[in-house]
């Protein structure tokens, strides 16, 4: 498997996951099942330190010896957040005279259509550092325009004087024939070696220019923090002795080496949410689960995601902050609610959630580091549901006096109880997530009543069940570790690189050979990625194609088989395309003539199979610590206190009560019971 040395004694493998609050840790003992976790808090002013932080209490709580780490697989949010903070390298932009205003015009789109006080994001490259080449290639690969050379001298000069570091070329038809960018970006190589360079084919070479440029653009804003970020992650692991070469997770929920995401920053800015998913969908495998809602809570988003037939969803075109990501990416759906979102209350004496969140540092008020606004996790602890145990395995003690204190202003500016505002910050946060599911399950077209609710995150189980009630779904998953299923994401993730080849070409008879040829090229190109990844196994290879009928603007996704390609056999793709758009849209026209726009292949490389304990259950009625307040309904009412440590395979309880466990809480309100299964995975039944 890439990245993993031979075995010692000691067989550890270790995924890590950074979120806006803390860092996750999961680690595996693959020889003896020893099964270990652990939250750090993040140190935004120093990122990595927090990575030595967590391999120094593991080996101090769980014996974690460095050396003997095979596997090391790391997710990180300082791509996504060095393009949400606008924190990226000062760019420019070479692009074909007369279509300076690419990026500008976009897709003629405004954000939201309806709002008269809407307007468009500024640009990640200034309208200053934007140059015009003399050059031009037509649509069918003929150069009618070679690039002046002198004018990208000029421009390079003028990018420099600008304050340019990097430069991004992005011409016409490149995903015809890159040569003309590859001629420019040689030019700038000879001018200004100081000046690193991305062209749009290497990074994404498909049609539409506004999509390959912007794909283009966001791997070259992120990449200095990126490569210097990863060469410092390198050198740390070499300094605490681990051999293990480290392994970044990918938006497309698969991992690379970190030599390789250097380069491909675009492929890792979804990482985080990316590797959630995968590790829910690990669970629901084990849980026997095939249609499932993940739902993701930090300390700053909640992230939605569906699991179909036991399989994550796929799409292109997230949303990274105000900008389109056009590679592969697993489908997720964020708001900005976490634990951390503060609560205000605005000059109408209307009550707000987030997205502004306290983060870390200061962190909410009742982690007593200094926090003094009202947080979501100040409202749990206010209304009862947290602050009964230490939390982040010990890290952190609820100061329920301080969340109370926090709560207090909003109250008097709403003319209500503390409780009473408490709950209605809780009940803004459900109603919030409510709107953002309802949306994914209409676009999925899927009846959310058929599926699993699976929360995780540190702040998922607090608020799950509340959702799940308002959406009418009547069972709830919560894994035995909910606060690390992204960090055990990645330590599940197999290797998976993604290829894309742009014919645009209408299916028939003459384009077969091309067809073929393009297949053939691409199984090559995902054979020697797996091997650059150090992968010597079988290779799955997986091919889609994007497909429209003749006079539709855009494409859907269809899969393919390889042997339909390797055979030619345009019959058997018709087909799956027409049953494709029927399943869709509802709709097919068998007589309507297909183009192929772009074909599509996923390489991958299978991940680790691990495997956790199992015991057999043995149905018992759970019996709480202790029983505790919590305000709920409007009203004080007392309920169990259960250790999750304590929950024996085959456990039963019924709701209202409350779950505690080291790396968050189970909120479970009346109505609801629940069941531990043979892998400690908590079950809740809703009642009808």
């Amino acid at each position: 498997m890439g990245g993993e040395t031979v075995p010692s004694a000691a067989d550890w493998k270790i995924g890590v996951d950074i979120g806006g609050t803390f860092i996750d840790f999961c680690a595996l003992e693959t020889r003896s099942g020893q099964v270990a976790s652990l939250k750090v808090l993040t140190t935004p002013d120093d990122p990595g330190a927090e990575l030595m932080t967590g391999l120094s209490l593991l080996a101090e709580r769980e014996g974690l010896d460095p050396a003997a780490v095979t596997r090391f697989v790391h997710g990180t949010t300082v791509g996504v957040n060095t393009i949400i903070q606008r924190k990226g390298a000062p760019l420019a932009l070479f692009t074909n005279a007369g279509f300076e205003d690419v990026i500008e015009l976009a897709r003629l789109r405004m954000p939201e259509t309806y709002s008269l006080f809407c307007c468009r994001p500024e640009q990640l490259i200034t309208r200053d550092r934007v140059f015009g080449i003399p050059a031009r290639m037509r649509s069918d690969g003929r150069e009618t325009v070679k690039p002046d050379l002198e004018a990208v001298a000029a421009a390079v000069a003028s990018a420099k004087a600008r304050g340019a570091v990097g430069i991004v070329v992005a011409f016409l038809h490149a995903w015809r024939d890159g040569a003309q960018e590859e001629a420019v970006k040689a030019e700038i190589a000879r001018l200004a070696p100081d000046l690193f360079v991305f062209t749009s084919a290497e990074v994404w070479p498909v049609i539409r220019e506004y999509e390959r440029t912007t794909t283009a653009i966001l791997n070259a804003y992120v990449h200095p923090r990126i490569a210097g970020y990863l060469t410092a992650l390198e050198q740390r692991l070499a300094d605490r002795g681990v051999p293990a070469r480290a392994l970044l997770t990918k938006s497309n929920g698969g991992v690379m080496n970190a030599a390789e995401g250097k380069r491909a920053c675009v492929s890792m800015l979804l990482s985080g949410t990316a590797s959630g998913v995968i590790g829910a969908t690990w669970f629901a495998r084990q849980a026997g689960e095939k249609r499932v809602l993940t739902l993701d809570i930090g300390g700053t988003s909640a992230d939605f995601a569906l699991i179909i037939d036991g399989e994550p969803q796929f799409g292109t075109g997230e949303m990274i902050g105000e900008f389109p990501l056009y590679i592969p990416s697993v489908s997720v759906s964020s708001i900005g609610i976490g634990g951390g979102s503060i609560a205000s209350v605005d000059g109408q004496g209307v009550l707000h959630v987030g997205p502004e969140s306290a983060g870390s540092t200061p962190g909410p008020a009742c982690y007593g580091r200094g926090g003094e606004q009202a947080t979501v996790t100040d409202a749990m602890v206010v209304c009862g549901w947290l602050g009964h145990s230490e939390m982040a395995y010990g890290q952190l003690k609820m100061d329920a006096g301080l969340a109370r204190a926090a709560v207090v202003p909003l109250a008097e500016k709403l003319g209500r109880s503390v409780e009473d505002t408490a709950q209605a910050i809780l009940d803004i946060v459900v109603s919030e997530m409510f709107v953002e599911v309802e949306k994914l399950s209409s676009r999925a077209g899927v009846d959310l009543k058929d599926f699993t609710l699976m929360p995780f995150g540190g702040g998922g189980p607090m608020l799950a069940a509340f959702l799940a009630r308002e959406l009418g779904m009547s069972r709830l998953l919560a894994p035995r570790r909910p606060g690390v299923v992204s960090a055990l994401g990645g330590l599940v993730a197999d290797l998976r690189g993604d290829f894309v080849r742009t014919l645009f070409a209408e299916l028939s008879a003459a384009v077969l050979p091309q067809l073929k040829a393009a297949a053939a090229a691409m199984v090559q190109d995902g054979r020697s990625w797996l091997a650059a990844q150090g992968h010597a196994g079988p290779a799955d290879l997986r091919f889609s194609a994007d497909m429209r009928y003749v006079g539709q603007s855009y494409e859907i996704e269809v899969p393919l088989q390889p042997a339909w390609l390797e055979a030619g056999n345009p019959e058997a793709i018709t087909r799956e395309f027409h049953r494709t758009h029927a399943r869709i849209y509802d709709f097919d026209d068998p007589d309507g003539r297909i183009e192929i726009v772009n074909l599509r292949l996923s390489a991958i490389g299978a991940g680790p199979v691990l495997t956790f304990p199992e015991a057999e259950e043995i149905d018992v009625a759970a019996m709480p610590e202790r029983e505790i307040a919590i305000h709920t309904g409007g009203t004080r009412k007392a309920v169990g206190l259960y250790r999750r440590a304590d929950l024996q395979p085959g456990s039963r309880f019924a709701g209202p009560a409350v779950v505690a466990q080291e790396d968050t809480t189970v909120a479970i309100p009346a109505g609801a019971t629940a069941r531990v299964d043979s892998h400690l995975n908590l079950h809740l039944t809703f009642a009808e």
